[in-house]
């Protein structure tokens, strides 16, 4: 059963392939079966923010999210995800939905 949230983890920024992982935490060990198979956020820093509103508004929120990033001057791993805290499962109103933007950060 989910532990928490539904997640997408991109092993590399977006492009015209998408190399992703899509799961939910777990507390209990994964049986691999067909494509379904355990993995790990990697353990490092991370910078992060929350988006607030529908999924459309994803691609100018990490816009934003990355020129934060440049303008502080942070460097940052070519890896990211986003955690989908709350969405249409608890709300129908897209106002309400939040997703967790994380960048890992390179040291």
């Amino acid at each position: 059963m989910p532990a928490g949230p539904c997640l997408s983890y991109h092993l590399n920024i977006p492009s015209e392939v998408f190399d992703f992982e899509v799961g939910f935490p777990v507390n209990a060990p994964v049986t691999p079966i067909g494509r379904v198979k355990a993995s790990k956020l990697p353990a490092v820093k991370v910078v992060r923010t929350t988006y607030r509103g529908g999924y459309e508004g994803l691609g100018a929120a990490w816009g934003e999210f990355c020129a934060w990033i440049e303008n502080n001057g942070l460097s940052v791993q070519n890896s990211l995800w986003e955690c989908y805290t709350s969405g249409p499962e608890s709300s129908p109103d897209p106002t309400n939905w939040r997703t967790e933007l994380n960048r890992p950060l390179s040291i």
